[in-house]
């Protein structure tokens, strides 16, 4: 059924109540969970001093936000605007040297950060991958890269690399990797689209001008050749109306999201809570509240436990006491099951929110260059689909381009789409490092996006297909969103695993689907349809708006 299919008014003002509800509820009781935790043991090397004035502590568990927007803070906003003002000195003095300058800043401020030797192992990747393009044999590139790429990520040759780096600090290892594997990607890029327009003729020069774009270099996105070579040859590049104003609101969104993630993580630790799974376990018992007793005077939290429930004092004996507990009972389940929930649900969240904030920043630079970079991944929330996962436009971008549609075509058959995926996914391995956990995820993302395609391939079958046919569109919109909710939480639960960990995910299907069956189950999952069916209305708007811009264009 089609995607313009509109569902009455007071429904989705339904919807949008139970879900706005929902996400009130699971905030209380994650805040109530942060609030119980931050004086443990357990949470003090990552809930650190933070607004002393009004007595809040500070989630500092992920170490790459915490470096980015504290020590490095000034190096990044020092780099970024002598790169910006170099950048606008040329284009104003001479535009056709633009892209020279680009690579010059780039380099120097690469081996000033990481020292001349390291320069010179990244130029040794660039010419080795620059004479296997000379070739024109589109798998031997793709090959020499793999291998490159895999140098970075397998011992022994990773140590004898690392030591290129000049001197310490921490976020070496992060800039290590990050420059040696998107430079590898960049130059795979540059040879793969050396082989597929051989009258071009690109040179060393074009390569190392792609590869030392500083705002690109060290943490991405990343822009396939051709479009980046496109764009930054132009000689007088000419900016649409109203871009300077776009790029002063998405540098805006930018300095907002920063300070709500600061905000944000004085009130909810839930980057530091999974960590502690013993204190997960007793997270229903601090978020009961008012629905069961406390905790007896003098006892700690974590000895008033779930049994007590189970154990009828001789007020509970009385008639119609046992039915008040039950429900209780079933509170306590939901909200355990919720706060389990909503655990997962917010560490994806963040994820994205640093990924949006990380190419936002990098993306102002590059739009105020005249360039059009890969645009920050879709929301998490707005994600029921395997197919549109990814936390990463620029890397989906590239193996999209040269592995994904290069081997599944047009993704319909079910035989080169399993090799298409598990090609995907084996690059993908390599590129986050080989290990048990990120072999896990990449198993239950390629099972997923292959799964969709075989369902879609059953739904297209009888009797199914005449089933769907006979019923109304608003109707099938309502089928389709229960499949997406349980997709949703599928999405959550496999990338969660990489994010978090695998206990921490263990924990929460547990919770999800065996202790809090039938009731929390179906509870969250009536939660997330109605998530759901707003996303889909929210696509539905713009897919009008679309064909409204359309028609006026060929009217015009």
């Amino acid at each position: 059924m089609g995607i313009k299919t509109a569902l009455p008014a007071a429904e989705l003002g339904l919807y949008s109540l139970v879900l706005s509800g929902a996400l009130a509820y699971a905030g209380r009781g994650l805040l109530e969970a942060s609030q119980d935790g931050a004086h443990r043991k357990a949470f003090r090397e990552s809930v650190r001093p933070g607004w002393e004035y009004i007595g809040r502590k500070m989630d500092v568990a992920d170490f790459e936000w915490v470096m980015w927007f504290t020590s490095f803070r000034n190096v990044i906003i020092f780099a970024l605007s002598g790169h910006v003002l170099f950048a606008k000195l040329c284009t104003m003095v001479a535009p056709q040297l633009r892209s020279w300058m680009y690579a010059v800043y780039g380099a120097l401020a690469v081996a000033g950060t990481m020292g001349p030797w390291y320069l010179l192992l990244l130029l040794g990747h660039c010419v080795g991958l620059y004479v296997v393009s000379l070739l024109g044999q589109p798998w031997l590139c793709l090959g020499v890269g793999l291998a490159s790429l895999a140098s970075f990520k397998l011992e022994p040759l990773i140590s004898w690399q690392s030591g290129f780096v000049t001197g310490t600090f921490d976020l070496q290892e992060v800039l290590f990797h990050g420059g040696c594997g998107f430079t590898v990607l960049r130059c795979t890029s540059f040879a793969l689209e050396s082989c597929a327009h051989p009258d071009h003729r690109y040179s060393l020069a074009d390569l190392l001008k792609y590869n030392f774009y500083l705002p690109f270099f060290f943490f991405g996105p990343i822009m396939t050749f051709d479009r980046f070579h496109a764009q930054v040859s132009q000689v007088e590049p000419v900016r649409p109306e109203g871009e300077l104003w776009r790029i002063r609101a998405q540098a805006g969104l930018s300095v907002v999201a920063i300070l709500a993630v600061d905000v944000f993580f004085h009130f909810f630790y839930i980057l530091t809570i999974p960590s502690d799974l013993k204190f997960v376990n007793r997270l229903p018992d601090s978020a009961l509240g008012g629905c069961a007793p406390g905790p007896a005077p003098g006892r700690g939290l974590g000895s008033h436990l779930r049994t007590d429930l189970c154990a009828p004092t001789a007020a509970e004996s009385q008639p119609g006491q046992r039915l008040w507990k039950g429900g209780a009972a079933g509170l306590f389940s939901l909200k355990c099951a919720g706060l389990g929930a909503g655990l997962a649900y917010s560490n994806l969240v963040y994820d994205w929110v640093k990924a949006a904030v990380l190419f936002g920043v990098v993306n102002t630079v590059a739009r105020l260059d005249h360039l059009d970079p890969p645009q920050p991944p879709k929301c998490i929330t707005a994600l029921y689909v395997f197919a549109e996962t990814h936390f990463d436009r620029g890397i989906n971008d590239w193996l999209c381009k040269y592995v994904y549609d290069y081997i599944g075509g047009e993704h319909s058959a079910v035989i080169p789409e399993l090799g298409a995926t598990i090609a995907t996914f084996a690059i993908t391995t390599l590129w986050l490092g080989p290990c048990d956990v990120v072999y896990l995820w990449s198993c239950l993302n390629c099972f997923g996006l292959n799964f969709e395609l075989w369902v879609q391939k059953l739904a297209e079958l009888e009797p199914l297909a005449q089933i769907e046919t006979s019923l109304s569109e608003q109707m099938s919109r309502r089928v389709r969103a229960v499949f997406g909710a349980m997709n949703f939480w599928a999405i959550i639960m496999y990338n969660l695993v990489s994010l978090n960990s695998p206990e921490f995910s263990e924990l929460v299907a547990q919770r999800l689907l065996l202790s809090g069956f039938p009731q929390t189950t179906l509870a969250i999952l009536f939660v997330t349809y109605c998530g759901v069916q707003l996303v889909k209305e929210r696509e539905r708007t713009l897919a009008l708006e679309e064909e409204q811009k359309q028609d006026k264009e060929k009217l015009e």
